[in-house]
């Protein structure tokens, strides 16, 4: 029984051996087994002399344009670089479930994934399976934008490098503000309707007990708000998503207790000011905060769908401006133009705190947005080729949109004289346009990229919603951030990973599951006792040790 187990799994090892082979196109392909291709730089000069063609597999969102060749930036990508892309593309809501099936069918298999959506994990699989192959030298050889991105800020470079000191993924990063001004500091900002107040002889509140007493004159007042702002459909005081990241209401309990908030819905875990990684779903304030919350569900305060509703109902409903308060990356996207101002941090028992967003403190990143698969015949020419994605004028355009097509509105005038003797890409207002997203969703094309600081008004205007968020985080978030320490996105082993994801996918489930029953139900200081022991019974105090172990890691390489 022994020797045939062990012949068994001998045969199932060849087999996996020999599809990944195939997958990779078989050991005479040139590349194959990840070694450094090189060419002669001056047969990537673009446009090349003769057309030449590369496949690739992205995504596309739903309702947009399906057929990547069909979209302005890439038909002009094109004409600049005489490089014809065999696109397939998967709609975006399914890429989850198909890419690993992608990833694994030898016949079909691209040359490299552009919108990869890649995980750490991801990366360190198929990277130790060949199936993606190590970039870093033909990011130094031909890719000299993004070598360009990784020089000046090496922290990239070193983010974007697996622990075995290769480079699997081309990222996407987008520099709006830094540290504390980020514009990632928050992503769930909390938005109210300052019209309603208005109507009502109210102020923006700034504290707990304000706030809740504002929600209750939106539901004590409801027929009165609806007829003199016409809106149809019942009043909803407070409108949000639990457990979806932007529209999570749980940045409303960020002063409670010891200040952490639960600002990473996925994750729970922060950094204490005395370097000390903590799960955040486990402090007292957690605990108030689901209280307080519980309560103002009991006082018919917060959509009864808030629980179930996917995006498109959220974003329906608060077209129809029935909303008192939203949560939202942009309240245009999920409500009227007008009448919303930002909700500051409350104050709680006299303490303001905003905990950052996991790694907003360099901006925002994207490790696994791009790879190129064993599979590609010419990796230097697809690396080339993708280097042009990093280019100050391409990846503004591949990030919000473009300009010049032939439809109702383009995200850019056009390129106009930046008064330094170039061109730059100038935003149209947005007043006009109902959903900003939406518009970017048909032009944009995502992958790759790199906006800095510095291409501000020299390559690009800053996005008019944008300019006006990063006011509102640099006026009224930032002076609230108290923590030292910003949790970051760190690279770990496979082991780790393997590990982190194992316990997460029981831990993080059972947390964001608990706290919405919670809110439905209420709970007992019994439940919270249980639920503290279920969470280590699920691995936290492992997911604590291996996070902790990295981030001492991480700071010591950055000395």
């Amino acid at each position: 029984m022994r020797k045939m187990t062990k012949l068994l799994a001998l045969v199932m090892v060849l087999a996996m051996t020999a599809g990944l082979m195939t997958a990779c196109g078989g050991s005479g392909s040139l590349g194959n087994a990840g070694e450094f291709q090189e060419v002669d730089p001056e047969s990537l000069k673009f446009p090349l002399a003769e057309t030449a063609t590369i496949k690739g597999l992205t995504t596309f969102d739903a309702g947009s344009e399906s057929e990547p060749n069909n979209r302005t930036i890439f038909k002009r990508l094109e004409e600049q670089t005489n490089v014809h892309v065999e696109w397939r593309s998967i709609q975006g809501d399914q890429w989850g479930d198909k890419k690993q099936l992608e990833m694994s069918t030898a016949s079909t298999l691209p040359e490299f994934l552009f919108n990869a959506g890649f995980s750490d994990a991801d990366l360190l699989k198929y990277s130790s399976q060949g199936a993606i192959i190590p970039l870093e030298q033909y990011i130094d050889a031909y890719m000299p934008n993004l070598k360009g991105v990784f020089d000046k800020y090496p922290e990239y470079r070193a983010l974007t490098t697996a622990p075995d000191g290769h480079i699997y993924s081309l990222p996407w990063i987008e520099q709006l503000g830094s540290g504390t001004t980020a514009i990632q500091l928050l992503g769930d900002m909390p938005f109210i309707n300052k019209d309603w107040l208005d109507f009502l002889g109210l102020e923006v509140p700034t504290t707990v007990e304000d706030f809740e007493a504002c929600v209750i004159a939106f539901r004590d007042n409801a027929s009165e708000i609806q007829k003199h702002f016409n809106i149809e459909g019942s009043i909803i005081p407070i409108a949000c998503i639990f457990g979806s990241g932007n529209e999570d209401p749980y940045r409303l309990i960020n002063s409670f207790g010891e200040g952490y908030g639960d600002p990473d819905k996925g994750l729970h875990l922060a950094v204490s000011d005395e370097g000390k990684i903590i799960c955040t779903a486990t402090t007292e304030g957690f605990k108030e905060g689901t209280q307080w919350l519980r309560h103002l569900n009991e006082e018919g305060l917060i959509d009864p769908e808030a629980f179930t509703q996917e995006w498109a109902t959220y974003m329906s409903k608060g077209k129809s401006g029935r909303y008192g308060v939203c949560f939202s990356w942009n309240y245009q996207d999920v409500a009227t133009m007008t009448g919303f101002v930002p909700l500051p941090p409350l104050e709680k028992d006299g303490k303001v705190n905003i905990t950052p967003a996991t790694a907003s403190d360099i901006s925002g990143y994207d490790r696994g947005r791009c790879v190129v698969t064993a599979n590609a015949k010419n990796p230097a020419l697809i690396c080339a080729w993708l280097d042009q994605m990093y280019a100050p004028l391409q990846s503004p355009q591949n990030n919000w949109g473009t300009y010049g097509e032939d439809d109702d509105f383009d995200i850019f005038k056009g390129l106009e004289d930046n008064g330094q003797g170039g061109q730059m890409l100038v935003h149209n207002s947005l007043e006009d346009v109902p959903s900003p997203v939406e518009v970017r969703q048909a032009e944009m094309v995502g992958g790759p990229l790199a906006i800095l600081n510095e291409y501000y008004d020299v390559y690009v205007t800053v996005p008019p919603d944008a300019r006006e968020r990063l006011e509102w985080i640099a006026d009224i978030y930032a002076p609230a951030v108290h923590t030292k320490y910003c949790l970051p996105r760190m690279f770990m082993t496979d082991e780790d990973n393997t590990e982190v994801s194992n316990i997460l996918a029981d831990l993080g489930t059972y947390v964001n599951t608990t706290k919405a029953q919670w809110i439905k139900d209420g709970f007992t200081d019994a439940d919270w006792d249980a639920y503290v022991a279920k969470l280590d019974d699920y691995g936290l105090q492992k997911l604590i040790e291996i996070y902790q172990r990295n981030y001492d890691t991480y700071l010591a390489n950055q000395q």
